[in-house]
């Protein structure tokens, strides 16, 4: 398998605006046994992880879409996915994504610092120690290594992850610059890559934050589109377990559609995925790069 390589950050917005949702139990993280997923320890997110099954989600692709997301990867090589962090059937999406364009080569919003413990966790070795795995946002959960897990096993795996170090100072709109960049550099025209990222970095058109992520990478590769994941009701654990305020007309199935000309991913019912978290886990020094 390639080397790992990395990106940024993420927040929680929709194509449309920010998707409503609720803090139950707000103040410091805790994890509560039996109701919240959250785990503290290695050997409990290793467990976690085992336990995990890696299905199909019965994913239905609608035959525009099917299209749309095609043109995307074969004139830009990327498609992008935006997702709310920390629901337990994002990696089952991601992979039967994958599996529908055939795909080999992801790149997931982690830092590029995770690159060799996650390479030799993909290898069958214990996950190494590290700050960020623990800082408790939703992008790392049991079922994404279990996916990864599967991923690897099944075939050629290329992972690259995209976030990276923060200059002092830096915009939102810088840092999504940079996971562009990074991006572009570690993924050709060629490769096909599905890029996930939380749906703020996904937009390819400028958005009220500012200039995202996708929006840097449809200047230089025309033709790359996103598929935003519109989430109809049930919880996701971010710093804490939340709930997505319900919808008035929650789809039935999960599937791939066009809507206004916009790659939508509907899932009905979101559930809370088993999230690493440690109470105050803050990340080192802030370093600078050029």
């Amino acid at each position: 398998m390639t080397a790992l390589r990395q990106q940024i950050t993420c927040r929680i917005r929709t194509a449309t605006g920010y998707q409503a949702v609720s803090r139950r139990g707000a103040g410091k993280p805790a994890c509560h046994a039996g109701r919240v997923p959250c785990v503290t320890s290695l050997d409990a997110l290793h467990r976690a992880a085992a336990e995990f099954t890696v299905t199909d989600p019965g994913l239905v692709i609608e035959p525009p879409a099917l299209a749309t997301a095609q043109r995307s990867l074969d004139s830009a090589g990327l498609l992008l996915l935006g997702e709310i962090h920390g629901v337990r059937e994002n990696p089952l999406l991601i992979r039967a994504l994958m599996q529908a364009f055939g795909l080999t080569s992801l790149a997931l919003e982690w830092p590029e610092e995770l690159a060799p413990m996650i390479r030799s966790f993909l290898a069958g070795q214990m996950l190494a120690d590290h700050w960020f795995v623990w800082g408790g946002d939703g992008r790392i959960t049991a079922g994404h290594l279990a996916m990864l897990a599967e991923r690897a096993a099944a075939g050629p795996l290329e992972l690259i992850l995209f976030d990276g170090v923060i200059g002092e100072g830096w915009s939102w709109s810088q840092r999504d610059e940079a996971m562009a960049r990074r991006l572009l550099a570690a993924s050709g025209p060629g490769n096909r890559t599905l890029a996930v990222a939380g749906n703020a970095h996904t937009p390819t058109s400028p958005i009220e934050l500012g200039i995202p992520m996708g929006a840097r990478l449809a200047g230089q590769r025309p033709g790359v589109r996103e598929v935003r994941i519109s989430y109809g009701g049930g919880g996701f654990y971010n710093g804490g377990p939340r709930q997505f305020a319900r919808r008035a007309d929650p789809q039935d199935r999960i599937r791939l559609y066009q809507h206004d000309g916009e790659l939508v991913l509907g899932l009905p019912q979101a559930t809370e995925a088993v999230v690493p978290q440690r109470p105050q886990q803050l990340p080192p020094p802030t370093r600078t790069s050029a």
